[in-house]
């Protein structure tokens, strides 16, 4: 049996309003996520990794093979109307939230798609819960929330005005993220450079912190 519900993403309603995205409550099937749960990977630092830099058991792996298919990103690409011919796609895990996480920001330039994955069993915070905005300016100015439950997908086309973000959290918020690039080098290497610079970032806020 798959891990994904191919048919629950195929008849989840895209949203378009203020852009367009994907919420699908039930997108992982609900008898695969404590196995999903028990075999995720030991992490114990507020960052992502890619999956070859971890170990996780057969459930998780599954999982990420099935992210990782042809497959999968058709009906991704089918339900956003777009062509993921010859994209990069990125995969990353991460297990911990930390307050400077949930930034007001469109994503990088270079990315068509992004999705996540997650897998909290229960989720009562205030923060966390990833937010469609309508600008780049107010938090509070929302058009959907979405509670990092497991099971639940979230997609989005990345655009100019594709603000998201959530409230400050810190502590175990688990999630996978994908992203389909430009299928350019300059595309992608641009985007890496964007990533390494907020990760020292962080890394500095942490050190002056301590």
């Amino acid at each position: 049996m798959t891990v994904i519900d191919l048919t629950a993403i195929d008849s989840a309603p895209l949203q378009q309003d203020p852009f367009d995205f994907l919420v699908v409550p039930n997108a992982i099937r609900s008898e695969k996520i404590t196995e999903l749960n028990q075999d995720y990977p030991s992490i114990d630092k507020p960052a992502n990794y890619a999956p070859k830099d971890l170990d996780y058991g057969p459930h998780f792996r599954q999982l990420i093979e099935e992210l990782d298919s042809p497959e999968f990103e058709q009906h991704v690409a089918d339900k956003f109307g777009v062509d993921l011919t010859g994209a990069i796609k990125t995969i990353t895990v991460r297990k911990f939230s930390e307050p400077s996480d949930g930034h007001i920001h469109t994503d990088h330039w270079s990315k068509i798609i992004t999705l996540l994955v997650y897998f909290n069993p229960e989720w009562e915070q205030a923060g966390g819960r990833f937010r469609v905005l309508r600008s780049g300016t107010d938090i509070e100015d929302y058009a959907a929330e979405v509670a990092p439950l497991a099971g639940t997908v979230l997609a989005f086309h990345r655009c100019n005005r594709s603000w998201h973000g959530y409230k400050p959290f810190e502590g175990e918020r688990r999630m996978v993220q994908m992203s389909w690039v430009k299928p350019n080098r300059i595309a992608w290497y641009a985007q890496q450079a964007a990533r390494s610079g907020t990760h020292l970032f962080k890394r500095l806020e942490r050190l002056f912190k301590q």
